[in-house]
């Protein structure tokens, strides 16, 4: 009996632990974003942000939770009802179901898996079936607009993303994320050759998690709401929150592929807790997608996609070649 217990139980009960402490801390996370993001743009515009339920408003995102689930879900007559309500759940869970890889200090991780960098990449592709799904399901022709709109973005950033990682593989010689991070000890790849493309990783992550400058699927200007002019109550909740995760996970990827992950700047440093070092680099990047919310104007739909396959492409190409020569010219010397 014990021999079952330490082999099947405790293992299984400190899996479901971990799970329920990430999906705790990322929902968590999640809802004061969106306080931060009202603070930030408050900031920039020199208004005050919210400051009233709450000291400092911080219980604002409480309060828009429950505001939320007490509204009434309309769905459209012709909808499909199954797709329309299935559509935001789906990108709930992919945002969820990212941190599974995702180390937080060493040795701190749910799966350390061998191709973890190749589960983060399956994940985020997937994301653009939800957003389809829901144009689609929704019978709405703005709703339709916005989602293939979403189609074509995701697809074309998602390009230069896998090649943009290519190049942090071939610096660090491994799919898995622990060992880029520990790869990263002699210094951050954002202050080596990889220096382009981590400005390239960090503009493709705007376009691939739908935010400002590269907004487009939810043009109001356009298409009322873009995919999600049909929902309301609860399911549009899930939208929102599960844009809002990914932006966290985008973050998290950047932090690990470029900025050291869990190491500190200066190894005086090192005895504060590496997941402390960790998060603060996530706020930073977050901080970085609020003020470029508050600061540049929506591209037109050309322009989004003549950066994409004109610019971040053939650059992204172009460096792969250019760090496995200075790879292999380093190896071989």
């Amino acid at each position: 009996m014990d021999d079952l217990i330490n082999t099947y139980f405790l293992p299984l009960f400190w899996m479901l632990l971990g799970i329920g402490a990430i999906i705790g801390v990322v929902l968590g996370a999640t809802a004061y974003l969106t306080y931060a993001e009202r603070k930030v743009l408050g900031a920039i515009q020199l208004r005050k942000g919210p400051n009233v339920v709450g000291p400092f408003g911080l219980l604002q995102p409480m309060a828009d939770g429950l505001k939320v689930m007490f509204k009434e879900t309309i769905l459209p007559t012709k909808a499909n009802v199954f797709l329309f309500i299935a559509a935001p759940v789906f990108t709930f869970l992919l945002a969820l179901s990212a941190w599974a890889v995702i180390p937080f200090d060493a040795g701190l991780v749910l799966a350390d898996i061998n191709v973890g960098v190749l589960y983060l990449l399956a994940i985020s592709s997937l994301g653009v079936y939800a957003i389809i799904i829901a144009g689609w399901a929704s019978n709405s022709k703005y709703s339709l607009l916005g989602g293939l709109r979403s189609a074509a973005q995701m697809v074309s950033y998602e390009v230069s993303i896998g090649l943009i990682i290519v190049t942090v593989l071939i610096q660090a010689g491994s799919l898995n994320l622990s060992e880029i991070v520990e790869a990263q000890t002699g210094g951050w790849y954002v202050f080596s050759i990889l220096l382009p493309m981590s400005v390239l990783f960090f503009a493709s992550a705007l376009a691939e998690t739908n935010r400002s400058p590269f907004d487009l699927p939810e043009g109001e200007s356009e298409l009322v709401g873009g995919f999600n002019t049909e929902y309301s109550a609860m399911i549009f909740a899930m939208f929102f929150l599960g844009e809002y995760a990914n932006m966290i996970l985008m973050s998290a990827m950047a932090s690990l592929l470029f900025l050291g992950g869990w190491l500190p700047p200066f190894e005086a440093l090192s005895f504060v807790p590496g997941f402390i070092w960790f998060a603060a680099k996530i706020a930073f990047c977050l901080f970085l997608f609020l003020w470029i919310r508050g600061t540049l104007p929506r591209y037109r739909y050309d322009q989004l996609m003549r950066i994409g396959w004109k610019f971040f492409l053939p650059l992204s190409l172009v460096w792969v070649v250019v760090v496995a020569t200075v790879k292999m010219i380093g190896g071989a010397s």
